[in-house]
């Protein structure tokens, strides 16, 4: 089947947010499971969810936070990403700055307000359903990690998974990436949202043929600065790199997990506290 649908690529320095008010500013951008809402508050401000359906992740990449879920709370670092159980819970930003928080669909007053959410309204049947992976291990509760604990000489990867979405923290550039030493690849039925929370990035977007010439896209160099949230869809030829002098941090987003990535042994940092669907035998 012939990918038709368009990436998305929101640079919330250049639009206007979907929620602003005097202590908020979020900018929210959706794929066919995920919604990702990028939010700039003012010190004090916090970001309530009276009653969510499933797990949702904060990612703070400047400053600390305090999340709170029900009874529970923790005070989660700057750099940190965390997951939410479902239901009640807050981030209160005592120092202000950026917040991201990555919903699956399920979040649908979040999906429908989305700077694209036309982009969806057929339902995007080229990507596989949301099926939720098991619970837990010991529950669903707060959950909070620091990448840079991650960290392995091998690679710049450091992925985690919740029961419904996956989240490559890649380690940040310092460089600008070797042209030379690309990665082009495609997803059969799954999207990529790729969160730039530091520096800029040119993403690169090849589209498949069709027999029908008239139908083909041209290549795409799409440039994006911080925070943006570009997604990439299914079937679509795609590879980035950061450009300029300039700290670049970039974080790949993915719902359902990914199944490659956790069938590889010790690949997922929190594998331990999110076992896998079990495999189905013939």
């Amino acid at each position: 089947m012939t990918q038709t649908r368009p990436e998305s690529l929101a640079d919330h320095s250049k639009e206007p947010p979907q929620i602003s008010g005097s202590s908020e500013e979020t900018w929210i951008t959706r794929g066919a499971n995920l919604v990702v809402a990028v939010s700039r508050l003012s010190p004090g401000a916090s970001l309530e969810r009276a009653d969510n359906p499933d797990e949702y992740w904060v990612i703070l990449p400047e400053a600390p936070a305090r999340i709170e879920a029900g009874s529970d709370q923790i005070d989660a670092q700057g750099g940190s990403i965390t997951i939410v159980p479902p239901g009640k819970s807050s981030v209160i930003s005592a120092e202000g700055g950026l917040v991201v928080r990555v919903f699956s669909n399920r979040a649908t007053d979040l999906a429908e307000m989305a700077v694209n959410a036309d982009t969806y309204s057929d339902g995007a049947p080229e990507c596989a359903p949301l099926v939720a992976w098991p619970t837990p291990t010991e529950g669903y509760k707060l959950r909070t990690y620091l990448p840079e604990e991650y960290d392995r000489p091998d690679s710049n990867m450091r992925v985690f998974r919740s029961t419904n979405i996956m989240v490559n923290a890649m380690r940040k550039r310092t460089e600008p990436r070797d042209v030379t030493a690309l990665s082009p690849h495609s997803h059969a039925d799954y999207e990529q949202a790729s969160l730039l929370l530091e520096g800029k990035y040119v993403h690169h977007l090849r589209w498949p043929w069709s027999k029908n010439m008239n139908e083909w896209k041209p290549d795409e160099a799409l440039e994006a600065g911080s925070p943006s949230v570009l997604i990439i869809p299914a079937q679509v030829i795609h590879t980035s790199r950061n450009v300029g002098d300039e700290t670049a941090w970039l974080i790949d987003l993915f719902s359902p997990p990914r199944m490659d990535f956790s069938e590889r042994p010790g690949f997922v940092c929190n594998a331990d506290d999110y076992p896998m669907p079990e495999k189905e035998t013939v």
